[in-house]
């Protein structure tokens, strides 16, 4: 395991929700807004996460749903989550899908490629698994772009305290994370009419608390880091976070969160 990817965690679901999941909701519907396809189709979803994604999908009619990940952890929350006899939630790998070829009619993944070692190889098996005339379409975060505000704050803080935080952070470790990076990451894989759509949704946190607490439960990257601080060190991480924040009249942080998402045919 390498030093980054020890500090991904990305097992604790309940941890995720907390963390990533409230905004991963809210961007899921905007996304298949855009995406536009009708009622009644088969559909696979790529890392499935805490089910976020799985119940936008469910709200807009499909005949069935094959949702994989890799995490015991989120499959479990995500069917906790997300009870409907339409979906199947499985473990899997997205570079290796445990599902039939051309068994699907759209085939999704949200904020979860870049995580993926093998990224070609995974779009390659998302097209394996689509039908011809189908559709494929995913989305992460902008982190290339500092779109991702409440984390691009967090980072910018812990680098000013401890320089050698820079190399955990997402831009650095998922540079393609941009308009440009993910419609060339879609060309190389083979999708070559995919389209590139930036997706923005407000983070707004009630106050300090509110932001910092996600960041102290282990999931994720930056939650990662904060895990493996000395209690002195976390408290300056925290101390530093509170009096740079902006805040509103009310102690609410509002912030910005901006995705890339990707649509593209199967021929």
């Amino acid at each position: 395991m390498t030093t980054t990817s020890r500090h991904d965690a990305w097992h604790a679901g309940t941890s995720y929700d907390q963390y990533m999941g409230r905004w991963s909701r809210r961007v899921a519907p905007r996304f298949l807004d855009w995406l536009g396809m009708p009622k009644g189709l088969d559909w696979v979803e790529i890392g499935c996460g805490t089910g976020a994604l799985s119940a936008e999908i469910l709200a807009r009619a499909p005949a069935t749903l094959m949702s994989v990940d890799p995490s015991e952890g989120f499959l479990a929350q995500a069917r906790a989550n997300v009870a409907d006899p339409r979906a199947v939630f499985r473990l899997g790998d997205a570079q290796a899908l445990p599902i039939d070829t051309a068994s699907s009619d759209v085939t999704v993944s949200g904020l979860v490629l870049n995580f993926v070692p093998d990224k070609a190889q995974a779009l390659a098996e998302m097209q394996r698994v689509t039908r011809p005339g189908g559709a494929i379409g995913f989305y992460v975060w902008d982190y290339a772009g500092g779109g991702l505000e409440f984390v691009r704050e967090f980072w910018r803080v812990a680098v000013e305290l401890d320089p050698a935080a820079a190399d955990l952070m997402e831009d650095k470790r998922f540079p393609y994370c941009t308009r440009e990076g993910v419609a060339g990451l879609a060309r190389s894989g083979g999708l070559a009419q995919a389209e590139v759509e930036a997706i923005e949704v407000p983070t707004v946190f009630a106050d300090f608390d509110d932001y910092w607490l996600p960041f102290t439960l282990g999931a994720g990257p930056a939650p990662g880091y904060c895990d493996i601080l000395a209690a002195g060190a976390l408290q300056r991480l925290k101390e530093g976070l509170a009096a740079s924040l902006p805040r509103e009249a009310d102690g609410a942080i509002h912030l910005q969160a901006r995705a890339w998402a990707v649509r593209a045919p199967v021929r």
